[in-house]
């Protein structure tokens, strides 16, 4: 179905594909996945002919149809439903030639193309699509021109699965999506019979939809079958048997390279030493993948408050016009919690996330705070207002104006901003750059709460990755509204469904949860028991407790590499001027400083015995629970 041969492609003096060759099949489903940068959108408006290549091709069937997501868009007084309908251009055009033909014979053919292609079921078959990604009856009847950018996107995603092309190419499509949408097209798109070129950082995503996974790295691709997790495990399988096939030839030629060297000068074994530097000379060297740098960040620890951090009283929340989105609110959040707000764009998500963060104010009832509470609060728009003109370093030392440039820095370091990236403007970064930036500052003052609203939209999946550990290791409370089922199924404890007007726990877990979202349509599994449902209860349970009991051994351990680090650097700073000549001129206090030199050691090796014994600990800890 779509062949890319000798693929090569540059841009700005920056190769982005080169020579890379691979064939996909029709029907096949394959997720195109590489960091951020590598080249996934261009690949993609390659395969569209929006963009020509350096050398190479790509080619596909004739008359194949490509259907992407337009990029801007669609507004004006058509309707979703309208938009949608008329994607299909060949039943557009057929229905324009019915009305104007008068030739009887070519009516004929084409009612008979109509109903080949099912046209007169198209409304209804819009409007599932619509319905799929939140669009109910009324809204799918209201003017684009009254929906929001977001919203105006999914329209656009569901013009583009409607049209059912020979390839369907989709950017990141989750992005304007809730996680109820994003389950839903999940489905959809695992049932679509024609081939698809899927970019996603969503795991769970890929996992569900991908029977083959296309890897773009070191500018080339690679083709994987399987989903998102048997490629990590065939990938892992090829560099390990690649590393292990470059360390035995490095020793082969070591044999061979010491026999040379031994009797290249015996006339007995000159022979056998030409043999052999021929031998060395074939050798040709086994190719290792570079392996790229891992995504790490770190939350700063919180001060430690008493429970609860925030209590609501029968509360209700809105704005300043109109009746309360939310009403009826009696719910605690406590310093270790961790919950994920479930339930349909609309429903007030943000808004129940304004109220917890105090950035709302409860129009009836009573919302009571910790003493010294404090929120960091991450949502899309803050990353759109960072000053564009204004780098890293310069926007965290407004935010820290007594901290020295070091402290500055080494706070930047801990959200993967190394020196390369410190001093660039904030236009000029990626967008998963921008996000960690955005983390950073709106952790400057180590809150004790995070509200994370879609944190993830412009994360690879190496940094999904590294907040999902960040979140674990954060000793304070975790708010999440997000659609990556795989951010969400291991960092949340708890779960509060937000809908029809309130916000209550839900009784339940994510799968319990997926099964109710597609019971109408696609789920012929049983129902859980009231027993399987109490044991999964218990499990959150055990699982939040699990946390509570590793969290004083995760404390210890950070507590002991900050006391090896103070030692560290002191001794580091006898040892330099003991290392000074001139330090022995006047001989006095030489004896002194060998003192504290040999204190400092001893008390550095007792910090690192312990920290070994914590670090063990927690290691244990975390593997049985």
């Amino acid at each position: 179905m779509l062949t890319i041969s000798d693929l090569t492609y540059r841009i700005a003096g920056r190769t982005l594909l080169d020579a890379t060759t691979v064939q996909i099949a029709d029907g096949w489903k394959v997720g195109l996945i590489g960091r951020n940068g590598a080249g996934k959108s261009t690949l993609l408006e390659l395969i569209r002919g929006t963009l020509q290549p350096d050398g190479g091709e790509v080619s596909l069937p004739n008359g194949a149809r490509i259907g992407f997501v337009a990029q801007e868009a669609p507004a004006g007084k058509t309707t979703p439903l309208e938009m949608v309908v008329e994607a299909d251009e060949r039943r557009t055009k057929l229905f324009e030639e019915a009305e104007t033909t008068t030739d009887g014979l070519r009516v004929a053919d084409i009612h008979e193309a109509l109903a080949a292609i099912d046209a007169h079921s198209a409304p209804a078959r819009a409007a599932g699509i619509l319905n799929g990604l939140g669009f109910d009856h009324e809204a799918q009847n209201r003017p684009l021109s009254t929906f929001s950018g977001g919203w105006r996107m999914r329209v656009a995603l569901a013009a583009a699965l409607f049209s059912e092309p020979d390839v369907l190419l989709l950017d990141e499509p989750t992005n304007h999506l809730d996680l109820e949408a994003s389950i839903w097209l999940a489905e959809f798109l695992r049932r679509y019979p024609k081939t698809l070129l899927l970019v996603s950082h969503d795991r769970q995503f890929l996992d569900e939809v991908a029977d083959h996974i296309l890897h773009l790295g070191e500018l080339k691709l690679t083709l994987y079958t399987g989903g998102y997790e048997a490629f990590t495990r065939l990938r892992r399988e090829t560099m390990s048997r690649q590393k292990s096939l470059a360390s035995r030839q490095e020793s082969e030629r070591k044999r061979l390279q010491d026999f040379v060297d031994r009797f290249r000068a015996k006339a007995t074994k000159a022979r056998q030493a030409q043999s052999r530097i021929k031998a060395l000379a074939k050798l040709e060297p086994i190719s290792l993948s570079a392996e790229e740098p891992p995504v790490r960040f770190v939350f700063p620890e919180p001060q430690e408050l008493a429970p609860p951090l925030v209590n609501i009283d029968r509360a209700a929340v809105g704005y300043e016009t109109g009746k309360p989105i939310l009403s009826h609110l009696d719910l605690r959040l406590d310093p270790d919690d961790r919950i994920a707000l479930l339930g349909a764009n609309g429903n007030g998500k943000s808004t129940f996330a304004r109220l917890l963060a105090g950035r709302l104010q409860p129009s009836t009832g009573e919302v009571r705070r910790a003493p010294r509470f404090r929120c960091g609060y991450f949502a899309q728009h803050q990353i759109e207002e960072l000053d564009p003109k204004a780098t890293p370093f310069d926007h965290l030392t407004r935010l820290m104006p007594k901290a020295t440039p070091e402290a500055v820095r080494a706070r930047l370091a801990r959200f993967g901003f190394g020196v390369d990236k410190v001093f660039v403007d904030a236009e000029k970064l990626s967008g998963g750059e921008k996000a960690r930036l955005t983390f950073a500052i709106m952790t400057v003052d180590a809150p004790p709460l995070l509200i994370l609203d879609e944190p993830t939209n412009h994360l690879d999946i190496e940094a999904r990755e590294a907040l999902v550990q960040a979140i674990n290791e954060f000793a304070g409370a975790v708010v999440l509204i997000s659609h990556d089922w795989h951010l969400l199924s291991l960092t949340a404890d708890r779960l509060w469904m937000v809908g029809d007007g309130t916000v209550k726990p839900y009784d339940g877990d994510l799968e319990d949860y997926r099964r109710a979202l597609l019971a109408p349509s696609t789920s012929s599994e049983p129902p859980l028991s009231k027993a399987e449902k109490k044991q999964r209860r218990d499990d959150r349970k055990a699982s939040a407790g699990r946390r509570r009991e590793i969290e004083p051994l995760r404390k210890e351990v950070r507590a002991t590499e900050k006391i090896m680090s103070d030692l560290t650097a002191k001794k580091k700073v006898i040892d330099d001027r003991l290392a000074d000549p001139t330090t022995y001129e006047g001989g006095a206090g030489i004896e002194k400083l060998l003192r504290e030199q040999a204190d400092l050691a001893a008390s550095l090796a007792a910090a690192e015995a312990k920290w070994m014994a914590a670090a063990q600990a927690m290691e244990e800890a975390e593997s049985d629970a």
